[in-house]
C-alpha cells in the first residue's frame, strides 16, 4: 500500500549539519559568559532548543539551572543570568524589570541576552530607554533552520503569518532571506529561483544582497532549483480538513517541533507518551502520506506480519534462537511498540471524527470547493454555529465559503456574522475585521460581479501607463478568483469520475480526490514550464509579483538532469500544512524528483485562524 520510491530518485542532502552549526554557535555564546549561570528560555524556544542541545549539553557548558520565561519576578540566586529569547518587546520589558529590581535591592549580577534568530533595533532601544543598556550584554543566536525530518525544515516562526500578512510587519523578511542564504552557503549554488508573492520577492532580494556582500566560494551543488511562495497566494488549502494520516495527527494531537504527545486514550495506559514523528519511525514513515481510509488496512497487515515474525521462534534450536534474539528481537519489539501507538492513535481519531459527523463536514467542504448546493452549505454552517460545535471550526467554514464564492452576499454576511457573534461572543467583532483585512472573510460589494472585477483588474494590469496596482486594489482583486483559478488549473477534478484512493492518480488524493492544492499545482506547472510563460492569466489573478531568475550555475550541462537538479527546495512564507508536504512527495515520486520543504512554521486551519483572533497575544 505504501508509496514506493523510484530507484533513480536522488539522495537528499544531510541537514544534520544545520543542527551542528546551531549547537556550536549556542555553546560559543554561552561560553562568552564564563562560569556558572542560570538560563531563562522563552517558552516557544524550548522545544526547538531540545532538538539542538539537550539539558546534558547545556550543563556541560556551565548552565546551572534552567527556567522558563514567565514574565514574573524570578527566584534565581545565581550571580550570572542568561536570557535566550525571541526579539519581543514584552519579553525585553520583563528583563528590564528584573534588572531594575536587582538594582533597587542593591544586588550585582551579570546579565546576557541572546536574541534568536536576530535582535531588532526596537529591543535595544527599549534597553536604553529603561536605563539598563550598559548593564547587559546582547548577542544573536542565528538559529534560522530546524530540520524536522529528512525533507522538512522549519524556521519555527508561527508569528510570521500574522505579523507580515495581517499587520504588514516586515521584520521577519530578512530572517527568511538569511535562512535561504544559509542553505545556499552550506549546500552549494542554486540553479534557478522561482517565486510568487510580494514577501517571496523581498525575501529573494534580501538573500541576493547577502550573497553579494559575502565572499563567493565554489562548491558542489546539492540543491538545484528553489521555489518561494507566499501563504496568501493560496489560503484555501490550509482551511481544508486534512485527511492524510500525518495531517490528521497534527489536527487532533498537534505536532510540535516534529513531536507529538499521545494521551492515555492512545497509549492504553495511565500516562501520556511523547513520540518523535519522522522517517526513523518505520511504521509512521509508511502511513504518513496515506489517505486515512487506507491506514487501518495497512496497520492490520503489519500486525499480522509482525505476529508471523514472532511465531518463527517455535521450532527453533538453541543456535537459531540465539541468532534471533541478538539480531531480530529488539527490532521487532520496537516495531511492535510503534505499531501499537499508531493503531491507538487511529482508533482515537476515528472516535473523535465520528462524533463530529466528519463525513457530513467533508461533504460540505467538497460542495464549497466544487461550487454546488451553496444554500445547503450555508444552512449547515448556520447549524454548526448555533449548536456552538467549535468556534474555530465555524470560522473555518465561513472563510472557506467566502474564499470559494468570492465573498459573501451582503445579506448572508450580515446574517452569519450576527449568528456567530451571538453564539461565540461579541468580543470577536475585531476578529471579523482581521479576517476581512486579510481577505479571508469578506462581503461582496454591490455591482462587483466576478466578470466585471476580472475585466477591470485585467485592464489595469495590461495598461502600461497604470504602473503599480495599489495595495488596496490588490487585496480587492485577490478575493475574487478561486473559481477562475480552479477552471484554469483544473484544481477540482470532475466529481462524476470514480477516484480510487488506493491508487492515487494525482495530488487530489490528499483531499479525497476533491481538490488539488493550488500551491502545489503552481509549483508543478512552473517546474514543467521552466518559468511562468503560459501562466500569465493565473499570475494576473494572483496579483503578480512572480519571478524566475537564473541564480547561478552548478557547472553541469543544463540538458543533463544531475542529482542536484532533481532536488527542488520549496519555501513557504507564512506556513505550510502536512497535506501540502504529502502532495509534494507524491508529485516528486511521479516526476522522479525530491522536494525539500522549508517553511516558516507548520500550520493548519486551527493555527492559522487562531492567529487571527482579536485577543491574540
Amino acid at each position: 500500500m505504501a508509496h514506493s520510491v523510484r530507484r533513480d530518485a536522488p539522495e537528499l542532502p544531510d541537514f544534520s549539519l544545520l543542527k551542528r552549526l546551531a549547537r556550536d554557535q549556542l555553546i560559543y555564546l554561552l561560553e562568552q559568559l564564563p562560569g556558572r549561570k542560570d538560563l531563562f528560555i522563552e517558552a516557544d524556544l524550548m522545544s526547538p532548543l531540545d532538538r539542538i542541545a539537550n539539558v546534558t549539553t547545556l550543563k556541560q557548558h556551565d548552565v546551572d539551572k534552567l527556567y522558563k520565561v514567565e514574565h514574573k519576578p524570578i527566584v534565581s540566586t545565581s550571580d550570572q543570568l542568561c536570557f535566550l529569547i525571541r526579539p519581543r518587546i514584552k519579553t525585553v520589558k520583563w528583563i528590564c524589570d528584573v534588572v531594575n529590581a536587582d538594582k533597587a535591592f542593591g544586588r550585582f549580577r551579570r546579565y546576557k541576552i541572546i536574541f534568536s534568530p536576530q535582535k531588532f533595533y526596537a529591543c535595544e532601544n527599549l534597553l536604553e530607554e529603561q536605563g539598563i543598556f550598559g548593564d547587559v550584554t546582547t548577542d544573536e543566536w542565528s538559529f534560522y533552520l530546524l530540520p524536522l525530518d529528512d525533507d522538512i525544515i522549519s524556521l519555527e516562526l508561527p508569528e510570521f503569518f500574522r505579523d507580515y500578512f495581517l499587520e504588514g510587519d516586515q521584520r521577519w523578511v530578512r530572517t527568511a532571506g538569511s535562512a535561504l542564504h544559509l542553505l545556499h552557503s552550506v549546500y552549494g549554488p542554486f540553479s534557478k529561483v522561482y517565486g510568487i508573492g510580494r514577501c517571496s520577492k523581498m525575501a529573494y532580494e534580501s538573500w541576493r544582497e547577502q550573497v553579494e556582500e559575502g565572499e563567493q566560494r565554489a562548491r558542489q551543488a546539492e540543491i538545484g532549483n528553489v521555489f518561494l511562495i507566499d501563504r496568501d497566494v493560496d489560503l484555501v488549502t490550509p482551511l481544508c480538513s486534512q485527511v492524510v494520516y500525518e495531517g490528521l495527527v497534527d489536527d487532533i494531537f498537534r505536532i510540535k517541533c516534529g513531536c507529538v504527545e499521545f494521551c492515555p486514550d492512545v497509549t492504553s495506559s495511565d500516562k501520556s507518551i511523547k513520540v518523535m514523528l519522522n522517517s526513523q519511525d518505520k511504521v509512521f514513515n509508511e502511513i504518513r502520506n496515506e489517505h486515512f481510509s487506507q491506514v487501518f488496512g495497512f496497520l492490520s497487515q503489519k500486525a499480522r506480519n509482525l505476529q508471523t515474525a514472532y511465531d518463527k521462534r517455535s521450532g527453533m534450536n538453541i543456535k537459531q534462537m540465539k541468532t534471533f534474539v541478538s539480531e531480530e528481537l529488539k527490532g521487532l519489539k520496537q516495531e511492535h511498540r510503534l505499531l501499537s501507538l499508531h493503531i491507538g492513535a487511529s482508533e482515537s481519531m476515528m472516535k473523535k471524527k465520528t462524533k463530529q459527523d466528519f463525513q457530513e463536514l467533508l461533504k460540505t467542504e467538497h460542495s464549497l470547493l466544487e461550487g454546488f448546493e451553496i444554500r445547503e452549505c450555508i444552512s449547515y454552517i448556520e447549524e454548526h454555529i448555533n449548536r456552538q460545535v467549535s468556534m474555530v471550526e465555524s470560522m473555518r467554514l465561513l472563510c472557506l465559503l467566502s474564499l470559494t464564492e468570492n465573498g459573501l452576499l451582503p445579506k448572508d454576511y450580515r446574517s452569519l456574522k450576527a449568528q456567530f457573534l451571538q453564539s461565540y461572543g461579541i468580543e470577536h467583532l475585531l476578529t471579523f475585521s482581521n479576517l476581512k483585512q486579510l481577505g479571508l472573510l469578506v462581503e461582496q460589494q454591490p455591482g462587483e460581479t466576478l466578470t466585471v472585477m476580472e475585466s477591470r483588474v485585467g485592464k489595469l494590469v495590461n495598461d502600461k501607463t497604470a504602473g503599480k496596482l495599489t495595495d488596496a486594489f490588490s487585496s480587492l482583486a485577490k478575493k475574487s478568483n478561486f473559481r477562475a483559478l480552479g477552471r484554469r488549473l483544473n484544481l477540482v477534478p470532475k466529481s462524476d469520475e470514480e477516484y480510487d484512493l488506493r491508487v492515487p492518480r494525482d495530488m487530489a488524493y490528499i483531499f479525497s480526490g476533491a481538490y488539488i492544492p493550488l500551491s502545489c499545482k503552481l509549483i508543478e506547472q512552473v517546474l514543467e514550464r521552466d518559468g511562468w510563460t503560459g501562466l500569465e492569466e493565473v499570475t494576473r489573478m494572483l496579483n503578480g509579483h512572480e519571478f524566475a531568475v537564473t541564480a547561478g550555475s552548478n557547472g553541469s550541462d543544463a540538458r543533463v538532469k544531475t542529482d542536484s537538479q532533481r532536488i527542488i527546495l520549496v519555501m513557504f512564507l507564512g506556513g505550510c500544512t502536512f497535506s501540502e508536504i504529502s502532495a509534494l512527495r507524491f508529485l516528486g515520486r511521479e516526476k522522479g524528483i525530491k522536494f525539500i520543504v522549508v517553511t516558516t512554521a507548520i500550520t493548519n486551519s486551527a493555527r492559522l485562524l487562531e492567529s487571527m483572533l482579536d485577543n491574540h497575544a
